[in-house]
């Protein structure tokens, strides 16, 4: 039978020896409460009334009530064994914060809603402090939380950071739970740190009475069995991941847990327990959560802001249905804000679209030197995550450079397009075309949906692997780092090349070191294993790592330094800052608009807005001149352009021309090499008379040989001997 609020029984303290309520069919909860009266003895001596003064009737007994309760009727007959049989449910759910913080019970195991301060429900957790430090009750309680909810000090998870009163934490971010986390370092708790995405999509399976979850997410990181899996100390030695093997392939087994109460949050409930999220920034998990919990026997507790009349909420708005909930707690306001950052905007609700340029621009500083070299691997009509910390940059600079309309941003708690929040408010985002829950979201992310991500750089390595998740002491958790880095198909991890102190000058001469920081970042080894830059490179991702002052890509080899920043010394300002160097060939210069005040116009970079303008003709001599300099082709449809403008061009001549092409930092994505060849190809054959190309980089020569066998001794190092080969003809 499902166990809630109503089949729980509240009776005077000292009473609860008389009470046969242990023996009642459908009672679970015997909870002691001082502001009971008690029921007149007969057939069933003890028995009180439910919480809040709800009346229950029984066959030789009177009606046991609350003083200052708010009756609704609610009958618990005995049947003809002498035993209590529920006939009914309470019809007002409605409790106080110390009334719903009494229906735990030690070693109950809570689940909890939220991402950072969104949807985090504080006026019950503070309850379950309080109730805590006064009684010392509950105790040694199990918590599982998907995403990191709290403001790193007081707010949130941290208000169960004591000692005694959580005894085992399953969860994804810790970052900003930093009590919780100290508990758990100093091996006071068992704890173990999950994908935050495997952790959502298990609230569904657990629901669904499924025995666990399957993933390839984790493999050959720390939360892989063979690494770890997953646990925080000593201590924590019950297995919560395992490896399995099916069809030939590695895979990762995350077991069912056992949940018994789950503390969410809404904004409107309705007397029959129906929940709206209208002035949330996120639904979350909620719904996975609630039919988790309700399916398990346990109790489903959710605060709201406010209560309606009983079946008057828009049916399409709920997002808890009310036979799922057992008790609704009307939060104060300063518990009940939208985000940590902001009590409430308007805007974050995505039911009004926000002015344009709302948003202020980014000072120039690293930060925006960072994003900025990010954004120029934004892809054009793709979908893109950016994940919280140095990344969220990115939103900023893609508003300023007027991208937003042509590409989809999205964050992992369920926000798809629009511009994402930053700070504590990360997880909101503004003018969005959807928010679905969370566990959705990363069913799309594993899936394979992303084009790109941009996340955190904390650490990383000679092999490419990065580690954001543990640094000696420091517990910060990987929430869903792994399942993002692992499933998108380009990787871009951001973050200054050295912490702790570092001071830089940006000027348009580029960068200045003014004082370098304490704490190295690129090492021989990661502290633990965040992202597998050696499964990255056998799948084939595109990853870099980009700081202020180089740019690193990951090879089969390991790291390989590929841009500098103008200003900085390689030797003295890179390598002397490495435990190991990386693998060094042709180093590009980064480009010098990242450093420069002024908009970067890199709408018209990646949109190919220039590319009439790279296309010139000289007709008295036949000649076309193709100035492919620091373009990018990263789509067949972009290829396909080209083709198209140059065929245009050719065809209003009427004769075949002579070609020269600069391929000068030109970069065209692998996939595409094929289809570029054939491009070129058809021009050939219908419009072109000879071809020569030049490049100042070796590789790209070489790469251009390979692409077009037949023409590697017209391939040519400068402008100058391309013209003159051309002109020898």
């Amino acid at each position: 039978m499902r166990v809630g609020l109503e089949d729980s029984l509240f009776i005077r303290p000292g009473k609860l020896a008389e009470s046969n309520a242990q023996q009642a069919t459908g009672i679970r909860r015997i909870v002691e409460d001082p502001g009971c009266e008690v029921a007149t003895p007969g057939e069933a001596r003890g028995i009180l009334a439910l919480k809040g003064g709800d009346r229950v009737d029984f066959r030789g007994v009177r009606p046991g009530r609350r003083p200052d309760g708010n009756v609704a009727h609610c009958t618990l007959p005995v049947d003809g064994g002498g035993s209590l049989t529920k006939a009914a449910t309470m019809r007002n759910k409605i409790v106080s914060p110390a009334e719903a913080a009494a229906l735990i019970k030690d070693g109950d195991v809570l689940t909890t809603s939220g991402f950072v301060g969104i949807g985090v429900p504080d006026q019950l957790l503070a309850a379950i402090e309080t109730r805590f430090l006064e009684t010392g009750a509950p105790r040694d309680l199990g918590l599982v939380f998907a995403a990191g909810q709290g403001d790193g000090k007081e707010r949130g998870l941290n208000r169960l950071g004591h000692e005694g009163l959580l005894k085992r934490v399953i969860g994804g971010h810790w970052g900003l739970i930093p009590k919780v986390a100290a508990l758990a370092v100093a091996g006071k708790i068992e704890g173990w740190n999950l994908p935050q995405g495997c952790i959502s999509q298990l609230y569904r399976d657990i629901a669904a009475g499924k025995p666990g979850m399957l993933s390839k997410v984790g493999l050959e990181t720390y939360v892989d069995p063979r690494q770890g899996g997953g646990a925080v100390n000593a201590i924590s030695t019950e297995p919560q991941v395992e490896l399995m093997e099916i069809r030939g392939e590695e895979v990762l087994f995350y077991p069912s847990q056992r949940l018994t109460v789950a503390l969410l949050r809404g904004t409107t409930a309705d007397e029959m327990g129906n929940v709206t999220m209208e002035r949330e920034a996120l639904t979350i998990d909620n719904l996975a959560q609630a039919m988790a919990v309700k399916n398990a026997g346990g109790v489903v507790i959710v605060q709201v802001e406010r209560v309606a009349r009983a079946r008057t909420l828009p049916a399409r708005e709920v997002h808890i249905p009310g036979i799922l909930v057992d008790a609704v707690v009307v939060s104060r306001p300063e518990h009940h804000v939208q985000t940590y950052g902001t009590a409430f905007s308007q805007g974050f609700t995505n039911r009004m679209r926000t002015p344009a340029g709302e948003i202020p621009p980014m000072a120039l500083d690293a930060r925006k030197v960072i994003a900025r070299r990010c954004a120029f691997e934004l892809p054009v009509n793709g979908v893109v995550n950016l994940g919280i910390g140095m990344p969220e940059g990115v939103a900023y600079v893609a508003a300023e450079e007027g991208l937003l309309d042509h590409l989809t941003l999205t964050a992992e708690p369920g926000v798809i397009g629009g511009q994402p929040a930053s700070g504590l408010d990360f997880g909101a985002a503004v003018n969005t075309d959807a928010v679905i829950p969370q566990n959705n979201q990363f069913d799309f992310y594993d899936g394979g949906g992303l084009d790109m991500t941009c996340l955190g750089l904390a650490q990383a390595d000679l092999h490419g692997n990065v580690n954001v998740s543990r640094f000696g002491t420091r517990l910060a958790g990987a929430g869903g780092f792994i399942n993002i880095s692992q499933n998108a198909r380009a990787v871009v991890f951001a973050g200054t090349f050295t912490a702790k102190g570092l001071d830089v000058a940006i000027s348009d001469d580029g960068v200045e070191i003014r004082r370098e920081g304490a704490q190295r970042k690129f090492l021989r080894d990661v502290e633990q294993i965040t992202f597998s830059g050696a499964r990255a490179a056998r799948r084939g991702q595109t990853v870099l790592y980009v700081t202020e002052r180089c740019v690193f890509e990951l090879t089969p080899d390991g790291l390989k330094l590929v841009e500098i920043a103008p200003g900085i010394d390689l030797e003295k300002d890179i390598l002397g800052w490495m435990e190991v160097p990386p693998i060094l060939d042709e180093i590009s210069v980064m480009d010098a608009r990242l450093y420069r005040a002024q908009e970067m116009k890199l709408r018209t970079d990646l949109l190919h807005l220039d590319l009439p303008d790279r296309i010139a003709l000289d007709p008295a001599n036949d000649r076309l001149f193709l100035n492919f300099e620091k373009m990018r082709v990263r789509s067949t449809e972009e290829v396909d352009r080209v083709g198209r403008l140059v065929a245009e061009t050719c065809a209003a001549h009427g004769r075949k021309v002579d070609v020269m092409v600069n391929y000068d930092g030109f970069q065209i994505d692998e996939t595409l090499e094929a289809d570029w060849a054939r491009m070129v190809d058809a021009l050939m054959a219908q419009h072109y008379r000879t071809v020569t190309r030049y490049s100042g980089s070796a590789f790209m020569r070489m790469k251009l040989g390979q692409v077009f066998p037949e023409a590697r001794t017209h391939i040519y190092e400068s402008k100058d001997r391309a013209r003159a080969f051309l002109d020898g003809t």
